[in-house]
């Protein structure tokens, strides 16, 4: 059984947004109708990921950034491309966009 997290329309293309959900924070990045999903623990230190609230990317948008060490991610896989995991991975969570919703799967 899905959960809905939120409307796609809430989230703006090329953001981020933070939820917790069954104790468990995670977030999803826009990129135009495509949602990824992640859980908000860099592999490095499993500390969490953000700035600030709801703020997982980096200035240019183009990458998750770690707020610790600044770690950079690719969002449409989650793969550390630089800083101290390089070639560690985000832990995926399945999330998808059904009914103008996004929903963890």
């Amino acid at each position: 059984m899905s959960t809905v997290l939120c409307p796609l329309e809430s989230v703006e293309d090329g953001a981020s947004k933070g939820f917790s959900v069954d104790g468990k924070d995670i977030f999803i990045v826009r990129q135009g109708g495509q949602v990824f999903g992640y859980v908000n623990a860099c592999p490095h230190i499993f500390a969490s990921l953000e700035f600030m609230p709801d703020e997982f990317l980096d200035d240019s948008g183009e990458f998750i950034v770690c707020a610790t060490h600044g770690a950079l991610f690719r969002i449409e896989d989650g793969e550390c491309i630089a800083g101290p995991c390089k070639g560690d991975m985000l832990t995926p969570v399945p999330v998808s966009v059904r009914d103008g919703e996004i929903q963890l799967d």
